[in-house]
């Protein structure tokens, strides 16, 4: 078997330099072919290298790694992208998943287990510790539609929400939260996901329900 093709993203240097040394000793299950700091520059030097797997940070500047990981996912359906993160919120990892990660890797995990976890990248298993696997089972068993579904939003992906049931279009969403209009998608992706809705209108009449915003009073 070839070794992986690897695209290191990660927005510290000394990590992602660490990584590169230590994947260096595995030549023959890895080869690094490229490396970035932002998710923009993930999503560049993906559509460039083409690499077999990301292995994507999710708190980045300039498009944060859930972005990249969706956009990654919707124009590069054969790149496998492996989240390895700091972050062990339910919530991060409920997303990342959705996504389109195929798997979800804390930065503090065992060198000879991280090389384990990849050899599974070619037989399209979910990447992923034991414990990870249980908390991604509490995060899609936690009660969603009908049973307090607002508790699972973040705040800003609330603040989307009362936006959307106002009538507000994807554009003006992104003036008034001073967001990019990518990122604005990716909320409504996860708060539709979160909720188990299929479209805007269903949000926007959920949050009218769940008295997230008041309906406009008509006119006489």
């Amino acid at each position: 078997m070839a070794p992986l093709k690897v695209l290191v993203a990660d927005d510290h240097c000394l990590f992602r330099q660490g990584l590169i040394s230590l994947m260096k000793t595995r030549a023959d299950l890895v080869r690094v072919v490229g490396e970035a700091s932002s998710g923009r520059e993930a999503l560049e030097m993906t559509a460039k290298l083409q690499p077999d797997v990301v292995l994507m940070d999710i708190n980045m500047p300039d498009g944060n790694g859930l972005e990249a990981t969706a956009c990654i996912h919707e124009k590069f359906p054969g790149v496998t992208v492996v989240m390895l993160t700091a972050s062990e919120t339910e919530n991060d990892l409920y997303q990342a998943i959705r996504l389109g990660a195929s798997g979800y890797l804390l930065k503090d995990l065992d060198a000879d287990e991280l090389f384990d976890l990849l050899r599974g990248v070619e037989g399209k298993e979910i990447i992923m510790t034991r414990a990870m696997g249980a908390r991604l089972l509490r995060a899609v068993a936690a009660p969603s539609h009908g049973q307090n579904g607002g508790s699972l939003l973040t705040q800003r992906e609330l603040e989307v929400l009362k936006l959307v049931a106002r009538g507000a279009s994807n554009a003006e969403i992104a003036d008034t939260l001073i967001i990019s209009i990518n990122t604005v998608k990716v909320h409504l992706r996860n708060i539709l996901d979160k909720l188990r809705l299929d479209n805007r209108t269903q949000a926007a009449a959920y949050a009218l329900r769940c008295g997230l915003v008041t309906a406009p009073a008509e006119n006489g």
